[in-house]
């Protein structure tokens, strides 16, 4: 049975710095699966006892206890329990604006998301969290302050190669202005070479530097955000699908429809319908 922590403490703006959403713990039946799907938040489980597996694109990592793995936003994951030996695992969700800058510190990726847990502080992250929790002040400030030291710790278990650091200021502001430019401007029909010519950068240079960076061509992850969109719309409202189809830039229905079902592997019309009855996905 999954148990669930959540911060009840509200970001002080719309993107704050980071921000932990919540917390649990899941001790999973056999073959238990999550996916394929995306979500709009990063989440890491932290593999305790069992094994299991995680696929990203065409990669697949079979997990052992004492590793954890990371999944990104908005990109398409599947990970499941063994048959055999179901894992144990906790996890944590968050987001912010200064993920991205932290994780570019580090080696881990969409297709290399695995990394080792340290002997004290990754074990017993759940546990903290929850004491923390408890709290009735200042809510946010432990957890923030607990989430803040697990990134020092996973800077110095996973640092990035030697030629990427650090990563010019410079560059990472490029990618950051990538990722703003397809956040405002995904319900139009948005290419890499508009993208670039806005930003007044190489096409081929500032599509290097988005795969080296978020681990993604630009084209694919506007494709993930696009389709993560549509499936808030799908479930939180009564748009029609040609109305959906437009909102997220598509003005062909049965090109969306397409894509849609390319991605998350069944038709948008099917995937309401599947979710009608869910009140949150997790």
């Amino acid at each position: 049975m999954a148990i669930f922590k959540y911060n009840s403490e509200r970001p002080f703006r719309g993107n704050p710095d980071l921000h932990l959403h919540y917390w649990g713990r899941e001790e999973c039946a056999p073959g238990h699966s999550v996916g394929p799907g995306v979500r709009d938040l990063y989440k890491i489980h932290f593999i305790h006892e069992g094994t299991g597996y995680v696929s990203v694109g065409q990669e697949t990592h079979i997990l052992q206890p004492g590793q954890a793995f990371l999944t990104y936003p908005h990109i398409v994951t599947h990970y499941a329990a063994d048959m055999a030996h179901p894992w144990t695992y906790s996890w944590i969700a968050f987001t912010g604006e200064e993920i991205a800058r932290l994780l570019s510190r580090t080696s881990l990726s969409p297709g290399h998301p695995v990394f080792p847990m340290d002997d004290s502080l990754m074990p017993a992250l759940y546990d903290r969290l929850t004491a923390a929790s408890g709290r009735t002040d200042s809510l946010d400030l432990p957890l923030k302050a607990i989430l803040y030291e697990f990134f020092g710790l996973l800077l110095s278990t996973v640092p990035a190669p030697a030629d990427l650091i650090p990563l010019p200021r410079q560059k990472s502001i490029y990618v950051e202005q990538c990722l703003h430019y397809l956040h405002a401007h995904y319900c139009e029909n948005v290419t890499v070479e508009s993208m670039s010519s806005s930003l007044k950068l190489d096409r081929k240079y500032l599509s290097a530097l988005f795969k080296k960076t978020v681990g993604l061509p630009p084209q694919q992850y506007l494709l993930n955000f696009r389709m993560a969109k549509a499936c808030e719309l799908l479930t939180e409202s009564a748009c029609t699908i040609g109305e959906i189809s437009r909102s997220v830039g598509y003005q062909d229905p049965l090109l969306f429809s397409r894509m849609f079902k390319k991605v998350k592997g069944c038709s948008p019309k099917e995937y309401r319908i599947r979710h009608a009855d869910n009140d949150i996905v997790l």
